[in-house]
């Protein structure tokens, strides 16, 4: 009778065990982002979202019972360091997902290890390179170049410009922008009568403006990220150049209004609608998650928030969205889902991945926005 009871003990105890076996999981997300180096202005944003919502999420319970654990790398905008943290994140930290880098050519230099690691990544870097041809593995969140030119190119055709001029940064996001440029402005009928090219760390880009100018364009294309078209903005200002100039969405953050001071004034750019929340309307399916995003991030550091941040945020908030949806943290499982999210709100835009699409946005992810008076405002 003794033994008998002992062996019940001990079957409840087995079954207590497996009930409380999720509850004393943790759910480990790597990240790789630029905290420091040229690109902080993008990576430290996206670190403070993630510790900001592993933090709120821990305090409501976790995520399906799951303790959330974010471990974050910086690569200190240095390719080979984030190869490296990479590495440590597969290898030694066993994540399930990825969130990151912050950076295209970072992206680019770690992608195909996660393959082999059967790992999905979830890039907050922009280059059509990272998601075509797509990889099994590997998604991204920001607005696709491709979206952004073809949204420029839309606000030309209405205003008549047909000879365009571009400048473009000489690194993997930079490249990526010109390539889709060199392709579509003829294809929509445009001319590109000027193609300069910068380097990351160029301080004058004059020589490239002055080319520009002498050419007479109807508009000018900067295609990079801070601080060089800042200094593409400054020098134009001083040349007197007067032809309108269009950034990419890789400067939509108040950073680039800092950087550029008066002579961001009048420069228009395709932006998501982080850049311009008070002016979404209230009905609009996104509008919720910016007011939820803008609000905690405010409250919390106490400075704005910036659409680079964004694509963090949506960057956990999918991969949780997978997990809680296939009802597990399996890294398969996890890419599995991921490719069956179907109109799903966040800041950037509404994301529905497939098998033949790891972006999921298109370019009414996008609004033209026009800098006036040191802030943004929709484009008329």
């Amino acid at each position: 009778m003794k033994f008998a009871r002992l062996i019940a003990l001990a079957l409840l105890a087995l079954v207590l065990a497996a009930g409380c076996s999720k509850e004393s999981e943790t759910l480990k997300i790597g990240a790789v982002l630029s905290v420091t180096g040229p690109a902080s202005f993008l990576g430290e944003p996206e670190k403070n979202t993630l510790m900001m919502l592993q933090d709120d999420i821990n305090a409501k319970g976790g995520v399906d019972g799951r303790k959330l654990e974010i471990i974050v790398y910086d690569d200190e905008s240095d390719v080979n360091k984030c190869v490296m943290a990479a590495k440590k994140l597969l290898e030694q930290d066993k994540v399930a997902a990825v969130i990151g880098p912050s950076i295209s050519g970072n992206t680019l230099a770690i992608m195909k290890s996660f393959g082999p690691a059967g790992v999905p990544l979830v890039s907050c870097a922009a280059s059509e390179k990272i998601i075509s041809p797509v990889d099994p593995w590997v998604f991204n969140t920001p607005q696709l170049d491709r979206h952004a030119v073809l949204k420029i190119l839309q606000d030309f055709k209405k205003k008549g410009y047909s000879k365009i001029a571009i400048v473009t940064v000489s690194d993997g996001y930079g490249q990526s922008g010109r390539g889709v440029l060199q392709e579509l402005v003829p294809a929509q009928g445009m001319t590109l009568v000027a193609d300069e090219v910068y380097g990351p760390k160029d301080t004058d880009m004059t020589a490239q403006l002055t080319k520009i100018k002498a050419v007479n364009p109807d508009a000018i294309v900067c295609w990079g990220t801070n601080p060089g078209p800042a200094v593409v903005a400054r020098n134009r200002v001083q040349l007197g150049i007067t032809t309108p100039l269009y950034m990419s969405h890789g400067v939509a953050s108040k950073k680039f209004i800092e950087l550029a001071g008066d002579a961001a004034e009048g420069i228009v750019l395709p932006a998501g609608r982080l850049a311009i929340i008070d002016m979404v309307p209230d009905n609009h399916p996104q509008k919720a998650v910016l007011v939820a995003y803008r609000d905690m991030y405010t409250k919390k550091y106490n400075a704005p928030i910036s659409t680079f941040g964004g694509y963090a945020w949506d960057g956990l908030q999918l991969v949780l969205n997978a997990v809680k949806a296939g009802k597990s943290a399996k890294p398969k499982d996890i890419r599995d889902n991921l490719e069956k999210t179907a109109g799903f709100p966040a800041t950037t835009g509404l994301y529905t991945y497939t098998a033949g699409n790891h972006n999921g946005l298109d370019e009414t992810a996008f609004v033209m926005v026009v800098i006036d008076k040191g802030d943004w405002k929709v484009a008329e």
